[in-house]
């Protein structure tokens, strides 16, 4: 009867090493998919008929802001204010900018998905490759679970769902965002070769949250899912401060949201118009 118990209890150890294993490789394959949706959503044809639009929007409002750098050059120069470097060097900071900005937010996404995917399969490997552990490491989640109650493991439960499901949906709408950053980008191109560039180092930066965000979120959600198996309330945790990234990253200023970029876009947007009623008053 020893030797059957023994013997089931490795069997059984076995089987939930397995399954543990299955779920966390699923977690980590199933977001690193949905985090390459996003990037695989620039290859679609309408996508990039989109990109396309904008792309070439921000080429038009580049030149004319060129033009009214040039006569705002010629306006100060009558003063002796007027700064030929600087207008030089801004137009060539706007030209690799709107050169650059519907290609490199993309490229950079990938790289941090594959990145993230590389990395949580490392994580995974490193937490299942010790000797005997995975079986024991489950046996203790067993045991903890039944250590804390039917209720208290429902609620854990419960936040372990929550925190999965909220960074599910946080993927699954990840490559729309940056589709409207970039869309919402092409707009600063007319004050980049003025010498405005605050709003489009805001925009840099609101992209590259998007990417830390990407790559971030979903470590640390398998990370969480890891640590739970030694510890359920750690792993809640854990799980629970990845779907806090974004804020923290706000509050660093790396906002990931669209909400200031709208916002200055639309600024940009009627500077535009006030310039263009000027130029077309003066004219007249």
């Amino acid at each position: 009867m020893f030797v059957w118990d023994f013997v089931a209890d490795a069997v059984l150890g076995q089987i939930f090493d397995w399954i543990y294993g299955k779920l966390a490789g699923f977690f980590s394959e199933f977001f690193e998919m949905m985090n390459m949706m996003g990037a695989e959503l620039f290859d679609l044809p309408w996508t990039q008929a989109v990109v396309l639009f904008f792309s070439r929007f921000a080429w038009v409002l580049y030149a004319v802001g060129l033009v009214v750098a040039g006569f705002e050059y010629a306006i100060q120069s009558q003063s002796g204010r007027g700064d030929l470097h600087g207008l030089a060097l801004n137009g060539i900071k706007g030209f690799m900018a709107v050169s650059l900005f519907t290609t490199v937010p993309v490229e950079l996404y990938r790289l941090c998905v594959t990145l993230q995917g590389t990395f949580a399969s490392g994580l995974a490997q490193l937490m299942g490759g010790e000797d005997g552990s995975i079986g024991s490491l489950t046996r203790a989640a067993m045991g903890a679970l039944n250590g804390y109650g039917a209720f208290v493991g429902l609620f854990l439960l419960i936040l372990l769902g929550y925190a999965v499901f909220k960074v599910f949906f946080a993927n699954l709408r990840r490559g729309g965002i940056l589709l409207i950053q970039i869309a919402v980008g092409s707009l600063y191109f007319f004050s980049v070769p003025r010498g405005y560039l605050d709003g489009f180092w805001n925009w840099g930066k609101q992209v590259a949250g998007l990417c830390l965000t990407a790559f971030l979120q979903t470590t640390m959600l398998v990370a969480g899912l890891m640590v739970w198996n030694t510890n359920m309330l750690l792993g809640c945790g854990m799980m629970l401060a990845s779907t806090e990234v974004p804020r923290i990253a706000g509050a660093f200023g790396v906002d990931t949201s669209t909400r200031a970029n709208v916002m200055g876009a639309v600024h940009t947007a009627q500077s535009v118009i006030n310039t263009v009623r000027m130029v077309s008053s003066a004219s007249g």
